[in-house]
């Protein structure tokens, strides 16, 4: 038996819409980095972008489990001496709620030119609005 590849024209790529309310964020993050990743498809090939499109709403009402919410942080270095730069969890979900998202789901996409490219694919909004009403994305239901 040969392993088939699926030819681009065969690879079919849908919207998704999630609701981070009240979704554990880790959680939340494996099952969306799933998707963009094609991994619930049949025909997934590693080596090839077989993933759907995921918009995921309510970036602020996302949570963590346990003592995280104090304990968490977020770290950025600009590369000059005394350039790093810690952020509480705290202060990044009322800055950049949508960063937290984007932060956990990259971290599980693979760390090349495809991750990259997969990345691309998520649209993360702290609100309930958002601009790709046009593509009418299907509601998925995620179980936390």
């Amino acid at each position: 038996m040969k392993t088939e590849t699926p030819k681009a024209d065969k690879i079919k790529q849908d919207w998704y819409l999630v609701d981070a309310e009240d979704m554990v964020l880790g959680r939340l993050a494996t099952q969306i980095a799933t998707i963009l990743r094609g991994k619930n498809k049949p025909y997934f090939s590693p080596h090839l972008d077989t993933g759907d499109y995921v918009v995921v709403i309510n970036a602020e009402k996302v949570r963590l489990t346990g003592n995280k919410e104090l304990q968490k942080t977020y770290k950025r270095y600009s590369g000059y001496p005394d350039g790093q730069t810690v952020i509480p969890f705290k202060r990044m979900i009322q800055e950049h709620p949508e960063r937290i998202i984007e932060h956990a789901v990259k971290g599980m996409l693979p760390k090349n030119i495809l991750g990259r490219q997969i990345f691309t694919k998520l649209k993360v909004y702290a609100g309930t609005e958002h601009p790709h009403k046009a593509q009418t994305p299907k509601l998925l239901n995620l179980s936390s």
